[in-house]
């Protein structure tokens, strides 16, 4: 059942005029919205258990929690600033929430005008109460935020039925759900911000595959860059679920971290025929070259790897259908590194993390790098050598001519367009070039 303070009963943003809840909602919904005095929980149920990110105090009480996850809410809250810079508004919908500190920022530094932060879990609901009482709740069409504890589903649904629509939507799910995609879509704007989660690696891996199907609608198999696939079968999925209601989709930013691990991807929805290059297809790799590329849905049944003559070979691995496309926006991530640097949080010596991420995604935005990445331990297994340097190897790359750039996703792996051939043969030059130096020593 859906609990909600006493004191955030008042009309709020998504009820335009000072009218009953009856006059805006269907008889189930105002179900939803009733509770009782014995159901209203004191605030000071939270154990204290403070916290500070970004100089901001919250407490997490007794909620699940990752401070490694600050770097995903840091990207979260620079695209939300930069869609209400640019539209002049800013309606947030946190669907689940946890203890609140992602909508304290969407309303604190973002300047969110609402935030409705919702978790299905009503023993949180003091905690997220008490963090978001560190802005001034507002009244009538000029509250700020408001608490509620439902099923996310029911919430984006009963929104969407409403025609009470959001600016920028944030689901933050645990593992494979991807139940969420729909109703969250539904929900959104025109042109509106969905940031999306997912936390299977074993799926991504390639070691799920009627999981990833069932999820995302593809089937994956292990593949050396399964980090990169899990962010393309993230954003395919999203593909899938916008293209069946008559949307397309584009992704501003994807970002991997290594903690859960943690897969989040930042999309615009927008109404749209698809497109034929919709960049919605398979991703291969061969198990015998070590090469890996991107083929189209007219493509199936063709597949194969230049080292094999173009035959169908057994050393082909096929996952899909995935996202094909570019995984990030470089303009898009400049404006982001702009008000990064207005805010401090980059540039004199701050933030050299976040600046570098940021660096990286810029790079990753070649339209030149293909799907994937190779990673140095590969090619020095295939060129039985030592590991060649990665800056070096990169160096050499683009000096015979490929595009290069460094994975935020895997340290010790380049994206490039270099055939792995290729790689190999600058790996043994550059074994060769430091014997030769040792000898001359």
């Amino acid at each position: 059942m859906l609990t909600v303070m006493l004191n955030t009963l008042s009309p709020s943003p998504f009820l335009r005029s000072q009218q009953t809840i009856s006059h805006c909602f269907s008889s189930s919904t105002i179900h939803l919205f009733q509770f009782s005095q014995s159901q209203k929980k004191p605030l000071n149920n939270c154990l204290p258990n403070n916290r500070t990110e970004r100089g901001i105090e919250f407490d997490i009480g007794d909620t699940f929690f990752r401070h490694e996850s600050a770097t995903g809410r840091d990207l979260g809250v620079l695209a939300a600033a930069l869609y209400r810079k640019s539209k002049g508004s800013l309606r947030v919908l946190d669907a689940l929430c946890g203890c609140g500190i992602r909508s304290l920022r969407y309303l604190v530094e973002a300047e969110a005008d609402f935030v409705l932060a919702n978790d299905a879990n009503d023993e949180n609901r003091g905690v997220i109460v008490k963090n978001l009482s560190r802005v001034a709740e507002g009244f009538g069409e000029t509250r700020r935020w408001m608490v509620t504890n439902c099923d996310a589903n029911r919430v984006m649904s009963e929104f969407y039925l409403q025609k009470d629509f959001f600016d920028f939507i944030d689901v933050d799910s645990f593992g494979s759900d991807s139940t969420f995609l729909r109703p969250a879509i539904n929900a959104l704007k025109l042109d509106g911000l969905l940031y999306v989660t997912s936390t299977d690696g074993f799926s991504s891996g390639g070691h799920h595959p009627s999981q990833s199907l069932a999820a995302y609608g593809a089937y994956v198999r292990p593949m050396p860059f399964s980090n990169e696939i899990g962010l393309r079968m993230l954003i395919g999925g999203v593909a899938r679920e916008a293209s069946v209601l008559g949307f397309y989709v584009t992704p501003l930013f994807s970002y991997y971290s290594y903690h859960g691990p943690v897969f989040r991807v930042m999309l615009r929805i927008s109404r749209g025929r698809i497109n034929k290059n919709r960049h919605y297809g398979f991703v291969s790799y061969c198990k015998k070259c070590g090469n890996s590329q991107g083929f189209s849905w007219s493509e199936v049944g063709q597949m194969s790897c230049p080292c094999n003559d173009t035959r169908v070979s057994e050393s082909l691995v096929v996952s899909g259908p995935l996202w094909t496309g570019p995984l990030h926006s470089a303009d898009y991530i400049e404006d982001m590194l702009t008000l990064a640097m207005q805010w401090e949080w980059i540039g004199n010596g701050q933030g050299k993390d976040l600046e570098k991420l940021l660096g990286q995604m810029v790079d990753e935005s070649d339209s030149k790098l293909p799907v994937g990445y190779i990673k140095m331990d590969e090619v020095a297994s295939r060129a039985k050598v030592n590991s060649p340097p990665l800056n070096t190897m990169m160096s050499e790359m683009i000096k015979a001519g490929y595009a290069a750039s460094r994975s935020h996703i895997a340290s010790n792996a380049i994206k490039t367009n270099c055939p792995m051939a290729e790689c190999i043969r600058i790996a043994l030059e550059l074994q060769q070039s430091c014997l030769g130096v040792h000898q001359v020593t």
